[in-house]
């Protein structure tokens, strides 16, 4: 029993192993006949990407065959595309036929159904441009104004006729007079009321022209070289500055610029500037010339020595001539000053004192200056105004403020002058600015210019306090440019 139990386990075995057997071939079978499967499908499917995924059709009729060669294929996803082909020349007509229909007003012949449209053609689909919405404009008829009152302030174009007049207004306390508007200023050219057409408050940007005397005495001059910083600092950034000095000559001691280190360094070179020596000339004695030396010995000890001394000269109106044509070259949209520091003395310059303000007045330039030494004492001023032999002239800068529109301020010490120069460029800066259109011819004689302001209240002008106005006295008009 035991031998037949054992026969009957290994048969089962047997019988188990050949089951696993069969199973194992039906299942590599399958997975031989799935793997063809996926293999025949995946080079089907490279197979379709190569030809363009084009089906087998059947041919197309030959009537079609020559417009089916002008479709392309689509494009290819492994091979590069192929160049499109050109397209055929337009067919010439014959000179006899009529002319195209776009001429007499028809439209076009559509094209046939198998003819390929021409490439040159222009598409009608463009999009026409978004048009904008028109502005809302306000015209003027030609030589008209606009009604309302803005234009006035604004800056008018340049114009030979176009007259420009600075105005300081101050009260009896020599403070500045702020808040006019331009109905409250009349200005009167030859006797005659001009319509403004321009009017501003606001601060201008400076050119100015710096001269200093260095004629005067050495105590004047050292006592105006420790104000510099001072003088320095009255000036913006906005401003433009040249520094001239004069003496028997002119020099210019800086070009036009803004405040910088070379500025600052102009000036303190000129602090250092000496004055003149109003004692003897030594013309003798060890002290005095001794003629050409060799190895410091005289050449010739018994020649006579000759020493002729330099005349003394305070060529102011030529310093202010420089300055004035310099300045008529700079930007017209700024104010035009000459600065002067001086005692106010004018002896053999070359330059007249009408020549200078013509130059002046043609270029709307203002002159304003700051008396030191002698001009600031008032006995020794109004002696000075003779003309007396070899002295020369002191009464020149006042002229030439009062016909320009500027101003003159005397002061004996530092502080004074200090305070002067702030005061006066102060001033220049914070003008009224008034404007007009003059009806003169461009070229003539000088033209007076009186400003006013409108109010009965006042016997000397128009407001309370009374006020006093500094303006020019008058204008030459500029030549026309060429």
């Amino acid at each position: 029993m035991k031998i037949m139990d054992t026969e009957n386990r290994d048969k089962l075995r047997t019988s188990s192993v050949c089951r696993w057997l069969s199973m194992s071939k039906n299942l590599i079978r399958r997975i031989i006949a799935a793997s063809t499967v996926s293999s025949v499908l995946w080079l089907s499917s490279v197979l379709f990407a190569q030809n363009g995924g084009a089906q087998p059709q059947t041919a197309p009729p030959a009537s079609d065959q020559k417009q089916d060669q002008n479709i392309p294929d689509a494009p290819s996803a492994v091979q590069p595309p192929k160049p499109a082909p050109e397209a055929p020349p337009p067919a010439q007509e014959p000179p006899s036929q009529e002319p195209p229909a776009q001429d007499q007003g028809q439209s076009p012949p559509a094209p046939e159904a198998n003819e390929p449209p021409p490439q040159s053609a222009a598409p009608e689909t463009d999009q026409k441009p978004e048009e904008k919405p028109p502005l809302n404009l306000r015209t003027v008829p030609e030589g008209g104004a606009t009604k309302d009152s803005e234009g006035i302030y604004n800056l008018p174009p340049v114009q030979v006729n176009q007259v420009m007049v600075p105005v300081t207004v101050k009260d009896e306390s020599g403070q500045l007079v702020k808040g006019l508007l331009a109905k409250d200023f009349s200005v009167l050219e030859n006797g005659k009321k001009q319509k403004l057409n321009f009017f501003t408050s606001d601060p201008f940007a400076l050119s100015a022209a710096v001269i200093i005397d260095l004629g005067m005495k050495d105590v004047d001059v050292q006592r105006v070289n420790h104000t510099f910083p001072a003088l320095e600092g009255v000036f913006s950034q906005f401003d433009e500055v040249a520094i001239y000095s004069y003496s028997n000559v002119v020099s210019q001691q800086a070009a036009w610029q803004a405040l910088n280190q070379k500025l600052s360094d102009t000036f303190t070179n000129l602090a250092e500037a000496r004055g003149r020596n109003n004692g003897p000339a030594v013309t003798s004695g060890p002290l005095g010339p001794q003629g050409p030396t060799i190895n410091n010995m005289p050449a010739d000890p018994g020649a006579p020595v000759v020493y002729t001394p330099s005349q003394e000269s305070h060529v102011m109106n030529d310093a202010i001539l420089k300055a004035a044509l310099d300045l008529a070259k700079r930007d017209r949209t700024r104010r035009k000053v000459i600065f002067v520091i001086s005692d106010g003395r004018e002896y053999r310059s070359d330059a007249s004192y009408k020549d200078v303000l013509k130059v002046l007045l043609s270029n709307n330039i203002m002159v304003y200056a700051v008396g030191v030494g002698g001009s600031a004492i008032p006995v020794y001023n109004k002696v000075q105004k003779l003309h007396l032999p070899r002295f020369g002239y002191s009464d020149i800068l006042p002229k030439y403020a009062n016909a320009t529109g500027g101003e003159v301020s005397n002061e004996l010490t530092r502080t004074g002058i200090e305070d002067a120069y702030a005061k006066l460029i102060g001033d220049a800066r914070n003008q009224y600015t008034l404007g007009y259109q003059t009806h003169e011819p461009p070229i003539g004689a000088y033209r007076s210019i009186e400003v006013l302001v409108d109010r009965p209240s006042c016997r000397r002008s128009s407001i309370r306090p009374c006020v006093d106005l500094t303006a020019k006295d008058g204008y030459y008009p500029a030549p026309p440019a060429r």
